[in-house]
């Protein structure tokens, strides 16, 4: 028995979705991991330094390793700017 064309295509067009999906949830937990790690001992608020971190992974594919400095394992994490052009990354 053929499948009709409509059902293949929503078959595959599902799985292709929920695929995309599994794939975009790791990368966010796994910021928000290495983000937990780095925001552990921070000076300002959990939530703030969370957040910022949370950005800054996002953008830049990277988090550096510890709780403060190490900036250099990570330029892009580095040279982020807040609107103050102080550093906007923890």
């Amino acid at each position: 028995m053929k499948m009709p064309v409509v059902v293949q295509f929503f078959i595959i067009s599902l799985l292709l979705t929920s695929s995309f999906y599994v794939l975009s949830s790791a990368d966010s937990s796994a910021c928000g991991g290495k983000c937990s790690v780095r925001c552990s001992k921070a000076d300002r608020t959990h939530e703030e330094c969370l957040e910022d971190c949370d950005i800054c992974c996002e953008k830049c594919n990277c988090v550096p390793s510890g709780t403060y400095g190490n900036k250099d394992e990570c330029p892009c994490y580095r040279d982020m700017k807040n609107s103050k052009g102080g550093s906007k990354c923890p």
